[in-house]
């Protein structure tokens, strides 16, 4: 049996989730001619701009690195063109491509996408995933359409979310499974043995990009929701919530089964473990705060500087 020459791939991604399907192309047999990302962003206080991690790794291999402002125009296509593509693999480059680069390469285009699909189609699938309890998560390669994550299924690996797990800790467990099933699905993409499955539509739910406005937490909500949600948001936008007229971000939560009768959101105790805090049903302990400018940090640390008492009220 003969092997599979290696394919020229074009790879189209932007944050540290693609950075990992790019890691394990590099370590596979077939070629990595280009990378296209999202243009450069300021960040940080100096509001320096800094590249995103797939150009970043693309320049430490020598692989040329394109970040065009438009995708859909006919000389982008050409530029793309120029390097022979046989595939084009994305995986959360920030953008949906036209019919022009969808079609652009024998094999087409497969996407890299972190769910379960048709469930959490959209750009925060692993923090919808946390925010709706889901305890089974996952990645889905599909053969990109012209619609938002609609394309037929190809290949899917599941796994199991810790129950404590955060949007921060899961996308980094999801971004190496998605690089591990990406080379999968290439090997049997090559062999001829990756038939295509249509998604079935009426079980599509939406994972749309978060909003600041997204962490308002509702206090009359029961706190197994709420602990879903501070998780989801973590480490952004983050849950947050007011201090009289100070702004404060939520972390590290945990569900106590116990009642009050506290109104929702009142501090009932506070100590070493953390702050209490009334909700609609049952109790939730927060143990890691962060004031609005200043760093995250343990609860007891912040409350040697700034003490609470029970029966302050945590607003919207």
């Amino acid at each position: 049996m003969t092997t599979p020459p290696p394919l020229r791939i074009i790879f189209m991604g932007t944050p540290d989730f693609a950075a990992a399907s790019l890691q394990a192309l590099l370590d596979g047999p077939d070629q990595v001619v280009a990378v296209v990302s999202q243009p450069d962003r300021p960040k940080g206080r100096g509001r320096k701009l800094s590249p995103p991690p797939v150009k970043t790794l693309a320049a430490a291999h020598g692989i040329p690195a394109l970040q065009p402002l438009k995708i859909r125009t006919e000389a982008f296509r050409d530029e793309l063109l120029a390097f022979r593509p046989d595939l084009v693999v994305v995986a959360a480059y920030g953008r949906i491509l036209p019919p022009s680069l969808l079609h652009l390469a024998p094999f087409g285009a497969i996407n890299v996408h972190g769910s379960l699909l048709p469930r959490h189609r959209g750009a925060a699938p692993v923090q919808w995933a946390i925010i709706n309890g889901d305890r089974e998560v996952g990645v889905t390669i599909i053969q990109m359409d012209e619609g938002m994550d609609t394309g037929d299924i190809l290949l899917m690996n599941a796994m199991t979310a810790d129950p404590d797990e955060t949007a921060g800790s899961l996308v980094i467990k999801l971004a190496e499974l998605g690089g591990r099933t990406l080379r999968q699905a290439i090997d049997r993409l090559k062999a001829g043995n990756l038939p295509p499955t249509p998604q079935d539509h009426s079980r599509a739910t939406a994972a749309p990009m978060l909003k600041k406005e997204d962490g308002i937490l509702d206090w009359s909500q029961p706190a197994e929701r709420l602990h879903c949600l501070i998780r989801g948001l973590d480490p952004w936008p983050a849950a947050a919530c007011r201090i009289g007229d100070q702004r404060f971000n939520l972390f590290s939560p945990e569900v106590i089964h116990k009642d009050s009768a506290a109104a929702p959101g009142t501090i009932v105790a506070t100590g070493k473990e953390g702050l209490l805090v009334a909700t609609g049903y049952n109790l939730l302990l927060i143990r890691e705060i962060q004031p609005e400018g200043r760093k995250r940090m343990a609860v007891p640390a912040f409350l040697c500087g700034h003490p609470l008492t029970p029966g302050t009220l945590l607003a919207p």
